[in-house]
């Protein structure tokens, strides 16, 4: 009775189970194994290469001895008879890829296996499935008893293929990273009594190139093939050391050392590179996802290309510090130049005011057309003149100022003879009108306001350029 007892137990929570069960036998699949060792066979999977029928002969072996209450509604059958007779209908198309793995298993001697897979229902609808089979004791030898639970995951599967559509479409170039190693490197670091990670970047700067190989992308977006020119995930997983190389550097170390200090998510502006070599201005999202907050291993980057943004700005902002017709600083950056030269000066600071000389005769004869010309070849000169440690600017119509730093009364001297001379080479290889530029300088010296010294230049200019006007007068040739 006890027996009895027990039986009629466990076959009632076999029926009633909430989830699809099935009682199957697998001999007639042992039996074709068995027929291949005797073949001298002894790899499955190179058998399958060759005769991928046999997967579906090894199907045709599946025999169902009982099913549950479950399994008929999740499949829509009438009756166990209805579901046996019709399981060509179920085990067939997009389940062959995991009955495949499944088989493979079963050759390697494996006693259960799970997995996802796909079945059918009678009426044709794929459902996702998660399938979980084992060969139940004393059924080792010959798998005629094998117990297989199936759990419905359709619903499950599709919110995640609308989710990796929705990643695939993201008009935003977007990855799925794995800083796990990161992690790991952080925590070997603080047990080695590392406290202040930028000290210890300071001292080992390869740190930032170590940490940047440990890293692991894990998936891209079609957005992110297309912005990097790459052809396949493949090709750009396989090129990373060709995107992220020169001044990303620089802003991945900011990034470690806010991961360091515990801060999860940001946004930062840099420079990747595509695969034909264009570096690209980027805007930076990042996110440790929830749920990896301790092992950082779901990271989400977002990456928006800047690069048109960046070169408006640049428009704008070099609009705003130059002098259009001639290339050269205008006032705005002189002043601000001064203000911080002022600030921060280190004596003698040298300048010369230069002045074009006749500008208003020679756009009154000859037009403002040639007088731009002149104004260009003034700028042509002074930019000759000059080194990199030096500031040209033009401050006003057809006045310019060159602001030379650390530089004493003989070598401000001699750039100012060297402008001279370098008006008389320039008149060589134009025609009229003649380029005249009157010159004045003046050197700082401790205490004095820079810009009285500017005055100090302005006032040997105009000495110079009265000079001018009075040898024009007494020579109308």
């Amino acid at each position: 009775m006890e027996t009895n007892g027990s039986e009629e137990h466990f076959h009632t929570l076999f029926e009633f189970a909430p989830i699809s069960l099935w009682e199957e036998n697998f001999s007639g699949i042992k039996r074709l194994f068995d027929g291949l060792r005797e073949q001298g066979i002894e790899s499955l999977e190179a058998h399958l290469n060759q005769q991928p029928e046999f997967v579906d002969a090894c199907m045709a072996q599946m025999a169902v001895i009982r099913v549950n209450r479950q399994t008929l509604a999740l499949f829509q059958a009438d009756s166990q008879e209805d579901l046996t007779d019709s399981l060509y209908k179920v085990f067939r198309d997009g389940m062959r890829h995991h009955f495949r793995s499944e088989l493979l298993a079963l050759w390697n001697g494996d006693l259960e296996w799970a997995g996802e897979g796909i079945n059918y229902r009678l009426d044709g609808q794929a459902l996702d499935i998660l399938l979980h089979w084992r060969i139940l004791p004393g059924s080792e030898t010959s798998w005629e008893q094998v117990l297989v639970a199936i759990e419905n995951i359709t619903d499950r599967k599709q919110a995640e293929r609308r989710l990796q559509a929705l990643f695939e479409a993201s008009p935003v170039s977007l990855w799925e990273e794995d800083y796990r190693e990161v992690k790991a490197y952080f925590d070997r670091l603080r047990a080695a009594g590392v406290t202040d990670l930028q000290s210890h970047i300071d001292a080992h700067p390869e740190t930032v190139g170590d940490c940047m190989s440990l890293i692991r992308v894990l998936d891209v977006n079609q957005r992110t093939l297309d912005l990097f020119g790459a052809d396949s995930k493949e090709q750009l997983l396989a090129n990373l050391n060709q995107i992220f190389r020169g001044e990303m550097e620089t802003h991945f170390a900011g990034e470690l050392l806010d991961l360091w200090n515990g801060k999860l998510a940001y946004e930062r502006d840099g420079i990747n590179y595509s695969l034909n070599g264009e570096p690209i201005n980027i805007h930076l999202d990042f996110q440790v996802m929830p749920g990896h907050e301790q092992d950082f291993g779901w990271v989400l980057v977002a990456i928006q290309d800047i690069t048109a943004r960046k070169k408006a700005e640049d428009y704008l902002r070099y609009l705003g510090t130059h002098d259009v017709m001639t290339g050269m600083y205008n006032r705005a950056f002189f002043e601000e130049a001064l203000l911080k030269l002022e600030k921060n000066r280190r004596d003698p600071v040298g300048f010369i005011m230069a002045d074009l000389d006749g500008l208003k005769q020679i756009n009154d004869s000859l037009g403002h057309r040639a007088g731009d010309n002149l104004i260009r070849r003034a700028a042509e000169v002074l930019r000759a003149s000059y080194d990199e440690n030096q500031i040209i600017a033009r401050i006003g119509g057809d006045e310019f100022i060159v602001i030379l730093p650390n530089t004493d009364e003989p070598t401000t001297r001699e750039t100012l003879d060297r402008i001279r001379s370098l008006v008389e080479l320039n008149n060589k290889y134009y025609r009229e009108p003649k380029l005249s530029i009157s010159l004045g300088f003046a050197v700082s010296e401790p205490e004095t306001p820079l810009e009285k010294v500017i005055s100090q230049a302005d006032d040997a200019m105009y000495a110079r350029k009265n000079a001018y006007f009075h040898r024009r007068k007494d020579d109308p040739a």
